[in-house]
């Protein structure tokens, strides 16, 4: 079996290392961090059996020119990369879990809410280039959260801010009414979060139904005073009027971890002192790493029974 493992964070961990060569001692990982473009994804994944992918785009060329791919293994929770009804098409099996990374994304989600309210993000910048600013920001035990996609990820947030008290706005394409009941959250429109939240924070795919959910109409709508988080995935906000709207007082500020590009090379819009911007590490924290990465290993070796 030829096994190729094409992300990089997968290929450096040592833990995970040791697990795929015990199962798979002629594995072949991304040990030299290489973020591959399409070209390059084709030749190096060319003659695999199997592969085990993160962010990489397994499109109809890519999956067209690997003729021996019996299955891919996600290293993530996202499958908006691949192309199911292709791999479908192509009697290709996809191994994936869901949910493995939650807590970790949760987590930050609540980071980002936490550095906005106490205004920790801006005053600890301000205090660097020598400005004392004792705005200590509000508190955000009592606010109104608002979560788009009461998901994995969203039930998780969802328990990590029961210790707040905030009221909790929830809007999702599934009915989850028990749910909702149980743990005393408040189903609205998108467009009632927007108005209402002081912070929004998004936990859906990125696919047609969402591209470019998040536009400037939609900001002008929310409070001058509200911020807005994305730990989900690129696209989902338009960028240029994120932008527009922080440089413009529209909003009070916003947490991205994902982006379009990546890594995004609008300085511009990075450099915003109002815009907490971080590495797509959502889902990277230590346990959640390698939380994915055995997940991956184990369709693998479940496949190949």
């Amino acid at each position: 079996m030829n096994i190729v493992a094409t992300s990089p964070s997968f290929s450096k961990n040592k833990i995970l290392q040791k697990e795929i060569y015990t199962h798979f001692p002629n594995a072949k990982l991304n040990l030299e961090g290489k973020r591959f473009n399409q070209d390059e994804l084709i030749e190096y994944i060319k003659d695999a059996d199997a592969i085990i992918v993160g962010l990489e785009p397994i499109n109809q060329e890519v999956l067209d020119s690997s003729p021996n791919l019996k299955i891919i293994s996600k290293y993530g929770v996202g499958l908006n990369n691949i192309d199911l009804d292709a791999c479908k098409s192509l009697d290709i099996a996809i191994g994936w879990t869901g949910g493995v990374n939650r807590l970790s994304v949760a987590e930050m989600a609540l980071g980002f809410m936490l550095m906005f309210s106490r205004n920790l993000f801006m005053t600890s910048n301000e205090l660097k280039r020598g400005t004392w600013n004792k705005a200590g920001g509000f508190q955000l035990s009592g606010k109104t959260v608002g979560i788009i996609g009461c998901g994995f990820i969203g039930k998780e947030l969802v328990r990590l801010l029961k210790p707040f008290g905030c009221k909790i706005l929830v809007n999702d394409i599934i009915n989850q009414d028990e749910y909702y009941k149980k743990e005393g959250l408040i189903e609205v429109t998108k467009n009632e979060l927007y108005q209402e939240s002081d912070i929004v924070t998004i936990h859906t795919p990125h696919n047609e139904t969402t591209d470019n959910m998040v536009t400037l109409d939609i900001l002008k709508s929310m409070k001058e005073s509200a911020y807005i988080l994305n730990t989900a995935r690129g696209g989902i906000i338009n960028e240029q009027d994120l932008k527009y709207a922080l440089q413009n007082g529209i909003i009070a500020g916003a947490g991205i971890d994902a982006y379009i590009e990546e890594p995004p090379t609008d300085r511009e819009f990075i450099a915003l002192p109002n815009l907490i911007c971080t590495p797509h590490i959502g889902g990277n924290a230590k346990e959640a790493v390698e939380a994915m990465g055995m997940s991956a290993i184990k369709h693998l070796v479940e496949f190949y029974k």
